[in-house]
């Protein structure tokens, strides 16, 4: 797929765009590393890191990890063995299944974001305002609304 005639090809546009890879890159090595350090796969990670603010509808996780949802039904079924997941009925409708993590998850979820180095140390040599900055730059990269306060 070729870009939109429009997007710059400047030299400092491609060196962004290569800087932008190496975070990319780093974090996701870190995140494996973290992953298999408690004795998961990446997916199973970041399935306990989405199920920690809340559970969710097992078709809505398979969207987030764009994914077929049989591969969600393995990671769900190889997490609730080790405890730290459970499948409930929606309360709202029946027919959905909703995945959720159990304290144990949670405690794991904690634990797993408490290691990630990489993704807090860099930050921590901004400035708040470079912080705030930044993530209305990602945001605005991301089409998301930059001016939201969270």
């Amino acid at each position: 797929m070729t870009p939109p005639a429009t997007a710059p090809r400047d030299p400092l546009t491609l060196e962004v765009v290569q800087l932008i890879g190496a975070v990319v890159g780093r974090y996701h090595a870190e995140y494996e590393r973290a992953a298999a350090a408690h004795a998961l796969t990446g997916a199973q990670a970041r399935v306990l890191s989405l199920l920690s603010l809340g559970p969710l509808p097992m078709r809505r996780l398979a969207r987030t990890l764009k994914c077929e949802p049989s591969n969600v039904t393995g990671i769900i079924d190889r997490l609730e063995t080790r405890g730290l997941v459970e499948r409930r009925s929606d309360p709202d409708d029946r027919r959905v299944k909703l995945a959720a993590s159990t304290d144990e998850g949670l405690r794991l979820a904690r634990s797993l974001r408490d290691g990630l180095d990489f993704a807090r140390e860099p930050l921590a040599d901004l400035s708040h305002e470079e912080r705030l900055v930044l993530r209305g730059l990602l945001r605005r990269m991301l089409g998301e609304d930059a001016a939201r306060e969270d």
